[in-house]
């Protein structure tokens, strides 16, 4: 009879876990998270009581064993029913959710200068702009293939970098304004380069560290960084605002004179480059 019952809780414990995988798949949830660590923890549990009644092991309670047994059952029970409400929500807030719609590689969007400094040659016919987060490993991974590609077309492409940091990313907006600290020096891009290439360490101990390696004066570096952070907060919210109204997505997204590009690899940027150069005639 036990073992009958253990076997019932298993499999209900069994068809959570794979709608729970299924869901899984359609959305990255907090609540996903935990879901699955609790029916972890639920299915632990029921293996270890599983497992001390087949080794004949009987605890000594005053309520007897097959009491306790079944006070456990309920709470195993009561666990499973709790987290297949929560699932059962959220997979309704998902279906009621719209999907966003596919990327539009073909609207030209109008993409200001602003604050934002521009790399490279300023009356270059090609601009690419960046929306970066300075802690996200994809944007150090695609930024060198970029620079790459453009150092290879002198004259005809420059970039910039707007500011996009992530809320999970605690160290993308002091690294921005690092960068752009540097900037009141004329270092700017030698500075974000320096964070993406050390994108894994970033902290003010990094940020005065490369001010140094990159031939900054620290000191004013650090009173820039500081003092000027209410300046630092407005100009990169202004680039989440603007990366808001170009649909930027995800980080790194990139723009060849105001269109979005899926390019990444030095070959990809090189096509875009005179495919755009083609377009301005």
């Amino acid at each position: 009879m036990e073992n009958r019952i253990f076997t019932l809780v298993l499999t209900g414990v069994l068809a959570v876990v794979i709608s729970v995988g299924i869901v899984s798949k359609q959305a990255k949830d907090p609540m996903l998270r935990q879901l699955l660590k609790q029916q972890a923890d639920i299915l632990g549990a029921q293996q270890r009581m599983e497992k001390n009644l087949t080794a004949g092991q009987q605890p000594s309670f005053e309520i007897g064993p097959s009491a306790q047994f079944m006070q456990k059952y309920q709470t195993l029970e009561q666990r499973v029913a709790a987290m297949e409400a929560k699932l059962t929500a959220l997979q309704q807030a998902g279906a009621a959710a719209p999907q966003p719609p596919p990327e539009d590689f073909t609207t030209v969007y109008t993409i200001p200068l602003t604050h934002t400094p521009i790399i490279g040659q300023k009356n270059a016919p090609v601009t690419i702009v960046a929306f970066t987060d300075f802690q996200c490993p994809f944007c150090a991974r695609f930024h060198a293939p970029m620079v790459e590609a453009i150092k290879a077309a002198p004259g005809k492409a420059n970039y910039m970098i707007k500011n996009y940091p992530l809320s999970f990313h605690p160290q993308a907006k002091p690294a921005a304004k690092a960068a752009l600290a540097a900037g009141e020096q004329g270092k700017y891009a030698e500075m974000a380069n320096a964070l993406l290439e050390n994108n894994q360490n970033l902290g003010e101990e990094l940020f005065k560290k490369l001010a140094k390696d990159i031939g900054l004066n620290v000191d004013k570096f650090w009173k820039d960084y500081q003092g000027k952070d209410a300046q630092w907060e407005k100009y990169i919210q202004d680039d989440i605002d603007l990366g808001n109204q170009v649909q930027v997505r995800g980080t790194p997204t990139f723009y060849i004179n105001g269109r979005k590009t899926n390019a990444r690899d030095v070959a990809g940027w090189n096509q875009e480059i005179e495919k755009a150069l083609k377009e301005k005639k």
